[in-house]
């Protein structure tokens, strides 16, 4: 044998030796290279989409013409091709293209106008808010009487904005609607030449997606061109192709319906299966019945879907990968398992947040990593810290020099991104609604950062795990519930004086249900009028999430030195009734009403699914 062998025997057994070294000391490793192979292709795909200013629509129109006859939707057993839903876009937007709207106007896509998506949920003032606050300058009301009621109803403190509704002709509207149908009839199918959209660019608005926050009322964030193009991109991250049917009964007023789902099924070119709404029972029937390959889930849909019972079709599907957020670690496994699913990615985000995180590693309870290697390399990708918070006066704590302390690996912290030059706002409104989701000089002076309201935590290979949501807000239902809106509602009513709103956490359920803290005033007596009454009013002013579960009445209540009301200790003392002396109540729909909670009461009500 050569010295020359020798060398090359020798230099290959001692990278070898390295590799096991490196592997054994830093397993993380593997899953940073899984990562970082996972988002490179998606992340040059989307460069090149910014070079070439190459548009959500601009993606969707070229579907249409090269794939005409694929079908796109598919919606209680109706198929839709590409081709046919560009050629009625084009019928709506050659309608718009009359009402003498600018670029940028709150309405439609196709003309280079912004989209807001109204959560269809929203009844009285909730929904006028969301309305004018997205300044919107026509108003399109779906195919459903409900949804025409519900516009009537706030029609006075509307009355400006031209309002169309689908569904119906002129002859069955009320005065001061017009008939979107009849007026399509007229439209022509054909596309609208793209110079109407000059003028747009990666930073123009695409659309507003409403979040509650603690400011009460939803609030209309900002979605930009360039976010809607990367959004699209997540679910490349599970090779998402032309070929993949996709499973989506999340309201498509949720950006993870929207941002990543639709936009993600048009980059692609795939077909999107959508449902009116979520049904456990239907849900596998489903994706059997259309051969869907990729899930889209919030955390709490698994849990349902867990409480089926076992069915020797469980595992009989062609899913491949189920992609969402939310997914806590106790039912992981167990969905996984029991579903036969292959493959569950993670990611954590916010409709008006600065970066994002992904666990496609099958890690259950993991929201993504923070490693220092891909802080590195994937640094504009992940411009993300997590900083010691304090919970008592929600804010992040500061060092001597008013800077913020990083949390350590395995210490709860405050997760925030780091804002670029080129993002002015968040929401559409005030100043001062946007300044509240900033943190200032955080590490040096003149820095900028997004809080994202949500405390994490680093374990020692870098993992990161969500733990809870801070302030006021908290999740119910996959859905961000606003306490001063539940308590603006509660507060409305005659006989109560104040109501302090909380979430409160219940054993085998995602997030935290409402429960709401009431002072009546006159230091009345609770009557089964005024439990009947609260139950109407939130009935018919809240969406179904965010109505308390529980009611608690007290005679005083406690506040902090700035007057806030003190949520810790009701936090912690929840709902039971071995902590709590004052009258406690829960929700009972079956008799349309709030029901005494007792010791007697309490483990039925654990058991129950609320």
């Amino acid at each position: 044998m050569s010295s020359r062998d020798k060398k090359l025997i020798v230099a290959g057994g001692l990278t070898g030796a390295a590799v096991i070294a490196w592997r054994t000391l830093f397993p993380w490793l593997q899953d940073d290279i899984k990562l970082i192979r996972a988002v490179i292709p998606g992340g040059r795909e989307t460069l090149s989409d910014f070079e070439n200013g190459r548009y959500i629509i601009d993606k969707f129109e070229e579907k249409a013409n090269t794939q005409p006859n694929q079908t796109f939707i598919i919606f209680e057993d109706k198929v839709y091709t590409y081709g046919f839903v560009n050629s009625m876009a084009n019928r709506v937007a050659n309608v718009a293209a009359t009402w003498n709207l600018k670029l940028g106007d709150t309405c439609l896509q196709k003309l280079g106008l912004v989209a807001s998506f109204i959560n269809y949920h929203l009844r009285d003032e909730p929904l006028s808010h969301s309305i004018t606050a997205s300044d919107g300058k026509a108003l399109i009301v779906g195919q459903d009487d409900e949804f025409l009621e519900a516009v009537e109803e706030i029609r006075h403190t509307i009355e400006d904005i031209p309002t169309f509704v689908l569904g119906k002709q002129q002859s069955e509207l009320p005065t001061g609607y017009k008939s979107m149908d009849s007026l399509m009839e007229q439209a022509l199918p054909v596309d609208l030449c793209k110079p109407v959209r000059n003028g747009m660019n990666l930073l123009s608005t695409m659309c507003y997606i409403f979040t509650s926050g603690t400011t009460g009322l939803p609030k209309p964030a900002i979605v930009s061109q360039s976010k809607a193009i990367a959004a699209g991109k997540f679910m490349r991250t599970i090779d998402l192709n032309k070929n993949d049917v996709v499973y989506t009964t999340l309201p498509l007023y949720h950006s993870a319906a929207t941002l990543i789902g639709l936009f993600g099924v048009i980059d692609a070119g795939a077909i999107m299966v959508l449902r009116r709404k979520f049904s456990t029972h239907h849900f596998f029937e489903d994706c059997r019945k259309h051969g869907v390959t990729v899930i889209q889930y919030i955390g709490e849909m698994c849990r349902y879907l867990l409480r089926l019972p076992p069915d020797p079709l469980d595992g009989t599907h062609k899913i491949r990968a189920a992609f969402g957020n939310g997914l806590r670690p106790d039912i992981w496994k167990e969905f996984q398992t029991r579903f036969k699913i292959p493959h569950i990615g993670e990611f954590f985000a916010a409709t008006e947040g600065i970066g994002s995180l992904l666990n496609i590693f099958d890690k259950p309870g993991v929201i993504g990593r923070l490693s220092p290697v891909l802080r590195r390399i994937l640094r504009s990708a992940i411009p993300i810290e997590i900083v010691r918070y304090d919970p008592i006066n929600d804010k992040p704590i500061r060092d001597k020099n008013g800077r913020c302390v990083k949390s350590k690996r395995g210490e709860e912290g405050l997760i925030i991104g780091l804002i670029p030059p080129t993002k002015k706002d968040f929401y559409r409104g005030t100043k001062e609604m946007n300044e509240k989701k900033i943190i200032r000089n955080a590490f040096i002076e003149g820095d900028a950062y997004f809080s994202f309201g949500d405390l994490v935590y680093i374990d020692n290979q870098y993992y990161v795990y969500f733990r809870d949501r801070v302030g006021d807000t908290f999740r119910w239902k996959g859905e961000n519930v606003s306490t001063m809106e539940v308590a603006h509602t509660l507060t409305e009513i005659d006989f109560i004086q104040d109501a302090n709103v909380y979430g409160v956490k219940i054993p085998g359920s995602d997030g935290r249900a409402g429960m709401a803290a009431i002072l009546l005033k006159d230091h009345k007596e609770v009557t089964s009028e005024m439990l009947k009454t609260i139950y109407e009013r939130c009935k018919h002013s809240l969406p179904s999430y965010a109505r308390p579960l529980f009611l608690r009445f007290m005679k005083e209540f406690t506040v902090t030195q700035t007057m806030k009301h003190k949520k810790v200790e009701l936090r912690e003392e929840g709902f039971d009734p071995q902590k709590v002396t004052d009258p406690l109540y829960y929700l009972d729909e079956l008799q349309n009403s709030y029901i005494p909670l007792n010791l007697n009461t309490y483990q039925r009500v654990l058991e129950s699914k609320l």
